[in-house]
């Protein structure tokens, strides 16, 4: 199990979807590109998880992971951009 200060920090640039409700012209909106930086939690063949917001307390026995920890899920056919971020 990786530690949280050893996660590398990554910088990712995506395209998002849009959510709209009740729009008078849904034609008009498309995905938005946005930006994000965290911690690389996990890098699979089809998706990113990168944390923003976690605990820098080591895992107990109780559960892996931060309940409390904030990030995303981008599937990897929507990063436009992933690098290191120092």
């Amino acid at each position: 199990m990786t530690s949280p200060q050893e996660l590398k920090r990554v910088y990712v640039r995506y395209v998002d979807h849009v959510l709209y409700h009740r729009a008078t012209a849904p034609e008009a909106l498309r995905p938005e590109i946005r930006e994000t930086v965290g911690w690389l939690v996990s890098d699979s063949a089809d998706f990113v998880i990168v944390s923003w917001d976690r605990s820098i307390e080591q895992p107990t026995l109780k559960g892996n992971g931060d309940p409390k920890a904030s990030g995303l899920v981008i599937m990897k056919n929507a990063i436009l951009e992933m690098k290191p971020f120092a």
